[in-house]
Formats: C-alpha cells, structure tokens, sequence
C-alpha cells in the first residue's frame, strides 16, 4: 500500500500585495477585496511559498484568491512595506525575524469579473479616490498611489527599476 505523501509548504518570509485594475474609456477602476477573518479592505495578499520569487508569489496568488491567469500583464511597484510578523504568521522563522517585506505589484485586467477564493467575502471596483478612502493599512494606500500615479502618467518597467535602484543605494 502506498502512503500518501502530505504536501508541505515552507512560508518565505515577505508578504505581496497585488491591485488588479482596469481601464475603461477614460477611467480606471481598482478592484479590492474585502477580507473574510477581518472587517478590511484590501488588494490580493499572500506569502511566499518554497523559494518562490516575489512576481511567482503574486501570480499564484492572483490565481488562488480571484482566477486571475498567470499571462496578464503584472506590473512590479517599487513600494516596499515592512509587515509585523504577528500579523501574518506569528515567529515561524525564530524570533530574531520581526517583520518581513511586502512587495507590491499591479496587474491590469480585461474584464471586470473575478472569481474569488475563501479569503475575501466579496469585491468592489473603485475609483482611485474612493479605493484610498476604503483601504485599512498604510502600506496599500501608498502601494495604490503608486500605481495609480505610474498607470495616469504612463511609466514603464523602467522607471521602476530606475527608482527602485535609487533606493537601494542607500541600503
């Protein structure tokens, strides 16, 4: 008799943040997503899982909490949040790790219907100004203008680099 083998995922330690958006006429809408555990709203969330890269992360994310495929156009943010452990998971990596990073990305969608998973109880598309005035945490509210502020002004890949290099320099 064979034993059936469980499947163990090892939880990395950063956290993504993912805000499907999409463009309609002259207008660009943000979908958020409200949490099932918690009276917030949101954009995607989720960890790492077994030496995962951040833009896997947030493509099986993106599939697991709204059916998102993993061939739409993911757009890297250079926002970078620092997350309480306890808010996450507790100290699973030893208590010398208090916080981890949480990167951040947008993915512009086609249609404006996405399947959700567990995690949320529901989703609403938002303007800009009303998608600021809904979110909890900092941390998305900047993530937010910082897409909001590249998708109006037409940046590319390479101004997120450039500025996320910029930054680097001093670390």
């Amino acid at each position: 008799m064979l034993s059936k083998i469980k499947r163990i995922n090892m939880r990395t330690p950063y956290q993504i943040l993912l805000f499907p958006f999409i463009r309609e006429k002259n207008r660009i809408s943000y979908a958020l997503f409200k949490r099932a555990d918690r009276d917030v709203w949101q954009g995607i969330a989720g960890g790492g899982e077994n030496n995962e890269c951040p833009l896997q992360t947030v493509k099986r994310e993106a599939f697991e909490e709204g059916k998102i495929p993993c061939d739409m156009p993911y757009m890297r943010l250079s926002s970078i949040a620092s997350i309480p452990v306890e808010q996450i998971n507790g100290f699973m990596w030893g208590e010398d790790i208090a916080v981890i990073p949480e990167y951040t990305f947008g993915v512009e969608l086609t249609e404006r219907k996405i399947d959700i998973g567990h995690e949320h109880t529901t989703y609403e598309w938002f303007s800009y100004d009303c998608a600021q005035k809904k979110l909890t945490w900092d941390s998305n509210k900047t993530a937010l203008w910082e897409l909001h502020y590249r998708i109006t002004h037409e940046q590319k890949e390479s101004s997120v680099k450039k500025n996320t290099e910029v930054m680097g320099k001093y670390f």
